[in-house]
């Protein structure tokens, strides 16, 4: 492996990767590394090293030669010259040259357990139910302002969890005492859940008691314009028109004036729930329903559908098959033209009146007036709309039969147009069906309008990015918008220390000398940089909602 070496008997070899024409000072601060090597037989070189030059000066006092010859009067290798200089020296020498390594200072990191959620803030509302204790109580507490998560109030007060847990114990005596509070109150709870009828009763008592009257004024004015006037206009009509009906065929027999009988009586009942929902839809929110009962519309909507199909076509569709299969003579149907030709009248009136009402919120809305009525802006006129469209149809259509069977004196044709009225009824049931439930399932708003409100959230200076949007139709054109949110942490930052004095923060950043002092300085801002965050996020809901007045509900959610 090494010719030149192979008659040398003992070898030494020591690589400490030296210089000898170089000077020491200008060698590389390498780490040097000792190698031994020897050769015997069937053995070949081996190699080991120390791999820290610090590991070098434990000992090297003494350096002891082994043979590869089984001579014993070899002896050691012959001194270095004496300008050669040592592994002793080179090895001290290289130590001294290697720099030593920065210490880092790192933080100890801390374990959150749960006694550091005793730090957390809880409202006086929840401390008086979750620790039963009474407002007086809260009175000597230590009180703390946070940013109101409401519109309506920009700060609200909260305690320290942990001043309230003491405050209980001392009010309570101990956690069993406490614990037995907690459960007979949660006993008085379950029984008045159990007589919420009758509290309800009571609670209706005590307000009309104290004169409360302003839901019952909201609601009287809910009928006296929009959705409600028409409603209850065509409510009046149709509920004259059914009586004449009736009366003319009890008159004539006739079975096209039994179905359109039949069609009044239907559309009444359906308005008269319509009325019901529309009275439900201006409920106030409540702890159970947190986003309202504007959808009551939809729902007494598709029941209005599903009756229209059962009560209107049904019965309209099994008068005309009986009649031919059993057909029967017809009186005189002079009566029976002239009730058509008033619930012709009337009928168109109250279409005219719903067309009014949809153009004018079409309007408002800025849609078409075809757009309108599919999307189900507003259900209630919509089913007004349909309903008194297939009247004045089925009108005409029942007058024409009878006209064709007193002309021919075939009752056939009378039959033909009960089949044809429970045709188009069935037809404005099915249209009605689909579109309340378009919209009780949730639906997304059109593109054009999703997009507007993109646009204006990633303008804004503080948003980067805008991800997962969703902006669903939670009915009468209400909007709720969610969608997660990149904020730019540089412009947030800028926008808490514009507020804040910049000569004092460089004084406190001139006073920090060690890593604890770094920890508060950091934990200070960085808790007020987090509620800056908060007021950004409060800002942009606040502006979305005044510049677009459809959107109702708006959840930003930080990426």
């Amino acid at each position: 492996m090494f010719p030149s070496l192979a008659h040398r008997p003992w070898h030494v070899f020591c690589r400490v990767s030296l210089q000898h024409r170089a000077p020491l000072s200008q060698r590389s601060p390498r780490i040097p590394q000792l190698c031994y090597g020897w050769q015997s037989g069937g053995m070949h070189s081996s190699w080991f090293s120390l791999p820290d030059c610090r590991v070098a000066s434990l000992g090297l006092g003494k350096v002891q030669y082994y043979s590869t010859s089984g001579n014993s009067k070899d002896g050691p290798p012959k001194p270095p010259s004496a300008n050669a200089p040592s592994a002793e020296k080179v090895l001290s020498a290289a130590v001294k040259a290697t720099p030593a390594s920065p210490v880092r200072a790192v933080l100890k990191k801390r374990e959150y357990g749960a006694k550091y959620t005793q730090n957390n803030f809880i409202t006086a509302v929840r401390a008086m139910n979750e620790f039963c204790l009474k407002p007086s109580d809260l009175e000597q507490l230590r009180r703390i302002r946070r940013r109101s998560p409401h519109d309506d109030t920009e700060a609200f007060t909260v305690f320290l969890r942990s001043d309230v847990e003491a405050k209980a114990i001392d009010v309570w005596g101990s956690q069993e005492a406490l614990a037995r509070e907690r459960n007979l109150r949660k006993e008085v709870e379950r029984e008045y859940e159990e007589n919420i009828f009758r509290n309800q009763q009571l609670l209706k008592e005590y307000k009309s008691f104290w004169g409360n009257t302003k839901p019952r004024s909201r609601e009287r004015a809910t009928f006296l314009q929009g959705p409600g006037k028409v409603v209850m206009v065509a409510i009046c009509i149709n509920g004259l028109n059914f009586f004449f009906k009736l009366l003319a065929w009890v008159y004539t027999g006739s079975a096209s004036m039994f179905s359109e009988a039949i069609h009044s009586l239907a559309d009444t009942c359906n308005q008269a729930l319509l009325a019901l929902g529309i009275s439900q839809s201006v409920r106030n929110p409540d702890a159970g329903h947190p986003y309202g009962f504007s959808n009551m519309r939809y729902i007494a909507s598709l029941i209005s559908g599903v009756g229209i199909f059962m009560m209107g076509a049904g019965l309209s569709w099994y008068h005309g098959i009986m009649g031919l299969l059993h057909p029967e003579p017809i009186q005189s149907l002079l009566w029976a033209y002239c009730i058509l030709a008033g619930s012709l009248v009337s009928e168109g009136a109250t279409l005219l009146v719903a067309i009014n009402e949809i153009k004018k919120s079409a309007r408002l809305s800025d849609v078409s007036f075809y757009e309108y009525v599919m999307q189900s802006r507003d259900p209630s006129t919509n089913v007004v709309l349909l309903e008194d469209a297939a009247a004045v149809l089925g009108v005409i259509l029942a007058a024409s039969c009878m006209g064709l069977t007193s002309l021919t004196g075939n009752p056939h044709y009378d039959s033909l147009g009960s089949l044809g009225v429970g045709t188009l009824l069935g037809a404005v049931s099915a249209f009605l069906i689909y579109t309340n439930t378009e919209a009780l399932l949730g639906r997304s708003i059109q593109a054009e309008r999703v997009q507007k409100l993109t646009e204006f959230l990633e303008n804004d200076p503080a948003v980067r990015a805008i991800h997962d949007v969703k902006a669903t139709d939670i009915g009468l054109s209400k909007v709720r918008f969610k969608a997660e949110v990149d904020f730019d942490g540089r412009v947030v930052t800028r926008s808490y220390l514009e507020k804040q004095d910049i000569d004092q923060i460089l004084t406190d950043i001139q006073q920090v000398k060690t890593p604890e002092e770094l920890e508060n300085f950091m934990l200070k801002h960085g808790e007020n940089i987090i509620d800056t965050l908060g007021a950004e996020v409060d800002r942009l809901e606040k502006e979305l909602k005044q510049r677009n007045p459809e959107v109702r509900h708006v959840d930003l959610e930080i990426l």
